[in-house]
C-alpha cells in the first residue's frame, strides 16, 4: 500500500514542500531511505544528512526546509508527526475473534462475544472481559480480574486476582500484575509475611513494557493513572501511585508507597525510595536516585557521568577526603574570625 504526500500531510496536520502527489511506501532513516521512503528530522545533529538523503520525502519543522534535497511535509513537531505517519502506515494487527480450543474459561467468568482468546490461556472464576479485548497465548487471567474495552494483552502476561485494567491498555509480554507486595515483619529475629489485601487498578490508554511487575497493595492499592507509559523491566512496589500521562524508562525501581505525579518522565535505571512523594512536572535523568520527597517541577539528576578509569578513581580518592577537607576549612575559617 501507499500513500501520498497530501495524505500523509493531512494525517499529520503539516504541509507539503514539493511534490503532494508523490507516493510513499514505507519509513527509514536519513542514511537509509530509499526513494519510496518517508523519514523525519527530529534531532539537529542529524540535519547535515538533509542535503543528501534519498529518501523520498522528510518530515521536518519550520526552518530546515533550505538544507533539504527532496520533498518535505513541515509540521510543528517532527517526531510527534513521524509517530502519527507511522500509525497511519504500519497500523497494529488486529487479531481474529475466537477462542482457542486449548483456553480454559471458567463458567462463572463473563466473556464478551468479540474476544480474541488464544491457546492456553487460563481465565479464571468472576474474570470479566470486555469487547475487543485480545489476550495472547499462555496468559493467565485471575479470579474476579476485569480486563477492559479493547484491551490488548500479550502472550505470557500474569494478571492476578482481582486487577482492574483499564480500557485500550496494552500489556507485553512477561508482565506480572498483582502479584504480592514485599511485606514481611521482623518476629523476634524471624521474617513473617504481612498479607497483601488490596488490588492493582491501571487507568485507561496504559502501556506497560515486556517484563514490567506491578505489586499489588498492601491494603489501599496500588494505581496507575490514565495515559501512563511503562518501559520494560520496570518493578513498582506495593501501593505506589502514579500519576496520569507520566513516562517511565526501563529498569526503573519503585519502592513501595511512593506517589509519582502527573507528566512526569523518570529515566531508565533510576532508583526511587518508598513513602515519598514526587509532584506533577519532575523529569528525573537516567541512573537517577530519589531518596527524598521531590516538592518542585523540574530536572533532577543524581547518576556521576561516565569518565575515564584513571580519573573516576582520582575522584572517588578526593571523595572519600572530603570531610577532613571540610574540618580543614571550617578550622581555617575559624583562625581568620579569631
Amino acid at each position: 500500500m501507499s500513500w501520498t504526500l497530501a495524505q500523509i500531510a493531512q494525517h499529520v496536520n503539516g504541509q507539503v514542500v514539493g511534490d503532494p502527489e508523490y507516493r510513499i511506501r514505507a519509513v527509514g532513516t536519513l542514511t537509509q531511505a530509499g526513494p519510496e521512503q518517508l523519514s523525519f528530522l527530529a534531532n539537529n545533529k542529524y540535519r547535515k544528512f538533509l542535503a543528501t538523503t534519498r529518501a523520498g520525502a522528510v518530515i521536518v519543522t519550520a526552518g530546515a526546509e533550505t538544507d533539504a534535497n527532496t520533498n518535505l511535509i513541515v509540521v510543528e513537531d517532527a517526531y510527534v508527526a513521524y509517530a502519527r505517519a507511522a500509525t497511519l502506515m504500519y497500523p497494529l494487527p488486529k487479531a481474529e475473534a475466537g477462542i482457542h480450543p486449548s483456553a480454559w474459561l471458567h463458567p462463572d467468568a463473563r466473556v464478551a462475544d468479540n474476544v480474541s482468546i488464544a491457546a492456553q490461556v487460563t481465565v479464571e472464576q468472576g474474570a470479566v472481559i470486555a469487547e475487543g479485548v485480545s489476550i495472547g497465548p499462555g496468559s493467565v487471567v485471575e479470579a474476579n480480574v476485569s480486563v477492559g474495552r479493547d484491551s490488548v494483552i500479550k502472550a505470557n502476561v500474569t494478571l492476578c486476582r482481582e486487577v482492574q485494567i483499564g480500557e485500550r491498555v496494552v500489556i507485553h509480554p512477561g508482565v506480572v500484575i498483582g502479584a504480592d507486595g514485599f511485606g514481611i515483619a521482623n518476629d523476634q529475629g524471624r521474617w513473617i509475611k504481612v498479607p497483601q489485601i488490596g488490588r492493582v487498578v491501571i487507568g485507561d490508554d496504559v502501556e506497560i513494557g515486556a517484563n514490567t511487575t506491578i505489586d499489588r497493595g498492601a491494603i489501599d492499592d496500588t494505581v496507575i493513572g490514565q495515559g501512563v507509559k511503562l518501559d520494560n523491566q520496570i518493578q513498582i512496589g506495593h501501593n505506589v501511585t502514579i500519576g496520569e500521562h507520566t513516562v517511565i524508562a526501563g529498569c526503573v525501581g519503585i519502592a513501595g508507597s511512593a506517589h509519582i505525579g502527573s507528566y512526569c518522565a523518570i529515566g531508565g535505571g533510576t532508583g526511587i525510595a518508598g513513602h515519598i512523594e514526587i509532584v506533577d512536572g519532575v523529569q528525573l535523568t537516567g541512573m537517577s536516585m530519589v531518596t527524598k520527597s521531590i516538592t518542585e517541577a523540574g530536572v533532577y539528576s543524581s547518576g556521576i557521568p561516565i569518565e575515564p578509569a584513571r580519573q573516576w578513581h582520582k575522584n572517588v580518592i578526593r571523595y572519600r577526603q572530603m570531610d577532613k577537607l571540610f574540618e580543614r576549612v571550617t578550622l581555617l575559617e575559624k583562625r581568620l574570625k579569631d
